[in-house]
């Protein structure tokens, strides 16, 4: 018995009349990991025991009716700390790693009732845009497993695509959420910098850095988002601002919304056959009352520049303290301070890891700091003066997910401007700290296209609105991958 195709309102339902049980939808959901996991490697870590004793608990108690995610299970990206549960980041320098403590939104997840089955795959400590760079293995395309599932919450993306689990959480520092929810043809969102608490979160761009959900639908997303966001004082970048509901403009029209089509966002580098399908898109949205204009950010050529600079800077910084020393993976045959050191570190980072390292620390460099990080911190304000300009007069933006659909594995892994270069259109909206979502908006060459929503900082709620105008009219979210019919 599978449960894949309900929602989690659905799923609810039948829990509080008792139906099912917690422990079925469990197991049910194990089953259908197990079921697709081979072919996906959407998973580093099934947590089955944990996730078991947990559901047992939520029907010993009973399930609570007014909590909607109560036995709801889900996956959890391997970055987000899990006491008493490896985490590993998908590095070799974290293997065996068990936390003593659990990431704040995973204890938000726990107080809301919701059972964590496994630890998704990933590129390694986040640096990545394809799922390829994980130490144990890579992650598939649901779609067509010989294409990649973007990077890098590739297996929190994939798990969902796939039918292993309704929900899961990823992490977003240029994209890491909507491009693989674009390739996979669901449903991501990178919340406001702030509005969900890092605690917890093992840090890559600490400016940029941010948890958000994945979901099969618009409204589920906005479900999960509510569990998790809130002020944490743990988290020193954490805002204190009011949450509300995001589901409370679901359902309604959008007439009069204006939306701005970023004449830079449909330019080089943009397939022609994507460029198709958002434009379709944003007429679709007219038609449903929306207003959409072409508007300029300028600085947006810029972006991926900037990002590489400041985010391979405070990688540089926060992956200091994986040295072989406190925890983590300590190399052999050390004869000296400088070999734990040197050789740990080598022999525990991934080629990615250290090449981002290796760039971050020539930017903070003594005699290239003002050239490099400074001059990049510089221009990171003149992108948010764009996006300020254009928020005075709309409320959303709209453009493509990515440049393109998911491409072959193997093919951009030795290219790393290449692969750099594919964030182009999801980077500015991390270095400006806004809200942007991905949802499914057509396909090309049979892969799904993610178009791309931007909002204004803790407008969730109007993006979602949008999106779900779009999702109740169209039924690209509807259309199954290759490998439920496998």
């Amino acid at each position: 018995m599978t449960y894949n195709d309900k929602t989690i309102k659905e799923l609810h339902e039948l829990l509080v009349k008792k139906e099912i049980s917690a422990v079925e939808l469990t197991k049910a959901t194990l089953a259908d990991i197990d079921a697709r996991e081979s072919a996906i490697g959407a998973f580093l870590n099934i947590t089955s025991a944990e996730a078991l004793k947990a559901a047992q608990a939520v029907d010993g108690r009973g399930v609570r009716v007014d909590v909607l995610t109560d036995g709801i299970p889900l996956a959890v990206k391997d970055n987000i700390v899990t006491k008493d549960i490896e985490t590993t980041a998908a590095s070799k320098i974290l293997k065996t790693w068990i936390p003593p403590y659990n990431a704040t939104v995973v204890e938000q997840l726990y107080d809301k009732g919701m059972i964590i089955v496994g630890k998704a795959n990933m590129d390694e400590f986040a640096m990545g845009g394809s799922g390829e760079n994980s130490v144990v293995r890579p992650t598939h395309n649901a779609w067509d497993l010989d294409k990649v599932p973007g990077g890098s919450s590739s297996g929190s993306a994939a798990s969902v695509a796939s039918g292993q689990v309704r929900l899961s959480l990823g992490s977003d520092t240029g994209g890491s959420i909507r491009q693989p929810a674009a390739f996979n043809g669901i449903v991501g969102l990178k919340p406001t910098y702030g509005r969900v608490s890092r605690f917890g979160l093992i840090a890559f761009g600490s400016s940029l850095d941010q948890i958000g959900p994945f979901s099969q639908t618009v409204e589920e997303n906005a479900e999960l988002l509510q569990v998790i966001s809130g002020y944490d004082a743990k988290d020193s970048t954490s805002s204190d601002v009011d949450v509300p509901d995001f589901t409370s403009k679901i359902g309604q029209d959008i007439k009069g919304l204006k939306i701005a089509l970023p004449k830079e966002y449909f330019g080089e580098g943009i397939d022609e056959k994507v460029k198709v399908q958002i434009l379709a898109a944003a007429k679709h949205l007219e038609s449903l009352g929306a207003i959409v204009e072409e508007v300029s950010l300028p600085h947006s050529k810029y972006g991926v520049a900037v990002y590489y600079i400041i985010a391979s800077s405070e990688a540089s910084s926060n992956l200091q303290r994986f040295d072989g020393i406190r925890y983590g993976y300590r190399a052999d045959h050390i004869e000296n301070l400088e070999d734990v050191y040197v050789k740990s570190r080598s022999e525990g980072f991934g080629e990615e890891v250290k090449r981002r390292i290796m760039l971050g620390t020539f930017s903070l460099s003594a005699g290239y700091y003002d050239a490099y990080f400074k001059k990049a911190g510089q221009v990171r304000t003149m992108i948010i003066d764009d996006f300020n300009k254009v928020f005075e007069k709309y409320d959303l933006i709209l453009g493509p997910t990515a440049p393109t659909v998911a491409y072959d594995l193997g093919t951009q892994s030795h290219n790393p401007v290449a692969m750099y270069l594919a964030d182009l259109l999801t980077i500015p909206v991390n270095l400006a700290g806004l809200p942007g979502i991905s949802i499914p908006a057509g396909f090309a060459d049979g892969l799904p296209v993610g178009m791309q929503l931007i909002g204004k900082r803790y407008d969730e709620v109007t993006i979602y609105q949008a999106a779900a105008a779009f999702e109740a009219t169209t039924d690209y979210h509807k259309q199954q991958p290759v490998i439920f019919n496998k």
